[in-house]
Order: structure tokens, then sequence, then C-alpha cells
């Protein structure tokens, strides 16, 4: 046991057994809503509707914190405020223009091992939850 010198908590290391030690490490952005001028339709055009993003970020162990200080954490604004940079004042015709550009801009971050992106527009059938896309490197 140690004891964490910014806390002065203690520490304990060794104790997880091999077999339960995290074997993935990830981050995630959940139900993210923004207006987004996306649709082909006409009427759709110039009118930004609701698109609901889901962003899952796999991250190496190297990457991933094991400290408590936010130097070495990932910054979930930065990552939702590029989302945000990446949408304004755009227009696109369809989702899976959205969530390649979305994908695209996590992927190519140092330290991702892995990427799941979905988009959902959550206000088009009366009888649907949503309809949408995803990608994912798996």
């Amino acid at each position: 046991m140690t004891t964490d010198v910014l806390t002065e908590t203690p520490v304990l290391h060794g104790l997880v057994p091999r077999a339960l030690a995290a074997k993935s490490h990830k981050i995630l952005l959940e139900d993210f809503d923004l207006p987004v001028d996306i649709g082909f339709h006409d009427f759709e055009i110039g009118t930004p509707q609701r698109l609901r993003v889901n962003i899952e970020v796999w991250l190496a162990p190297t990457h991933f914190p094991r400290c408590d200080t936010v130097a070495s954490a990932w910054n979930y604004d930065v990552l939702r405020s590029s989302v945000l940079a990446l949408v304004a004042g755009r227009r696109f015709n369809l989702q899976e223009t959205v969530a390649h550009e979305i994908y695209d801009l996590i992927a190519a971050r140092d330290g991702v091992t892995a990427v799941r992106v979905s988009t959902r527009k959550p206000d088009i059938y009366p009888d649907c939850a949503a309809v949408g896309v995803e990608l994912s490197s798996f």
C-alpha cells in the first residue's frame, strides 16, 4: 500500500486478480442532441433537425488515465465541442456523411484503438423511436 501524495489517501496495489484486470478502456459521449441541417427532402432543407449522436472511444491502456489528474484525462469538452464545430453552419443530405465525418475525427486521435459512432433522427416517424446509422471499427 502507498499513499497518494495529493490526497493523502491510501492506494492499494496488486489486489485485483490478473483474470479480472481491465481488458478494455472506453470513454463515451451518450445521447448528445444537436441541431443539424440534414435531410434531402425539400421540407428538410434549411430546417435544422435534432440529431442524436453517440460516440464510444476505446483507448490504449497507455492513454487511459491511471491517476486522478486532469492532464491525464481525455477532455469531454473537446470531444463535444469538436462535434459541434464539425456540424456548425453546414448542410448534410445524409446521416451517413455526418457519422463518417465524426468517426474520422475521433479515429485520427492518438491512442484510439476502436470507435463506434451512431447518429439517430428521433423526430421522423411517430411510431419509431428513431432512424439512424452506426459505424464501428469492429
